[in-house]
């Protein structure tokens, strides 16, 4: 868990638009804030400077108390989770949540223990042989959030993680996050255009304004 610290951060591209300008904000040790504003706004560049997907061209940006602004990505220990779901077609459900622990060379039981125990936390555990073609949306982003729950990282990032489901999975799903939120206490930033989601999820929300 970590506290994320944005301040005076800006992003300009070529032409001298500034997506952003002077963003400061301070997200503190295992809070949830909902990010929210209109489309265009900035809210997922924001939070893919976060995580590294894209460059900052000013300002400074503090993980639990490390400047990771010139960090790459693989080295900054946060966990995003996008509207896509991005799930291997190919891979099992139980292979799309170990991925990342494969890569990093851990024992093939280690792995075991590890997803068995997300599959639980998710009720994904009767669903570890499927493909995500044979998920529904509800069921592909719980796998999306193993993924990234498995590597117990610092924060998570979440950009508008439920823009793709129906409005009846979408209410169910907001609990689910919300409550595992709480249950695994980590620094969460969720970014979202829907005020319902804004006012219903988080511990604190920051307006974006475009």
């Amino acid at each position: 868990m970590a506290e994320v610290i944005l301040e005076n951060i800006c992003k300009a591209y070529g032409n001298n638009f500034r997506a952003i300008d002077q963003l400061n904000l301070s997200v503190e040790d295992g809070e949830f804030l909902i990010l929210v504003g209109p489309s265009g706004c900035g809210k997922s560049t924001a939070l893919r400077m976060i995580a590294g997907l894209e460059d900052i061209t000013s300002g400074s940006l503090r993980i639990g108390g490390v400047d990771v602004v010139d960090m790459p990505p693989k080295d900054r220990d946060i966990a995003m989770v996008f509207q896509s779901y991005a799930l291997y077609p190919h891979m099992t459900v139980f292979e799309n949540i170990a991925f990342s622990m494969r890569l990093a060379g851990k024992p093939k039981a280690e792995r075991k223990k590890r997803v068995d125990e997300i599959a639980k936390t998710l009720q994904l555990t009767s669903l570890l042989d499927s493909k995500p073609a044979n998920l529904s949306g509800g069921q592909r982003q719980r796998v999306a959030m193993g993924r990234a729950m498995v590597r117990e990282p610092a924060a998570f990032l979440m950009d508008e993680p439920l823009s793709n489901l129906d409005a009846k999975l979408r209410v169910q799903m907001r609990a689910e996050i919300t409550s595992l939120q709480k249950q695994l206490g980590v620094t969460t930033i969720y970014v979202t255009h829907d005020q319902i989601e804004a006012m219903t999820m988080g511990d604190r929300v920051a307006v974006l304004k475009g």
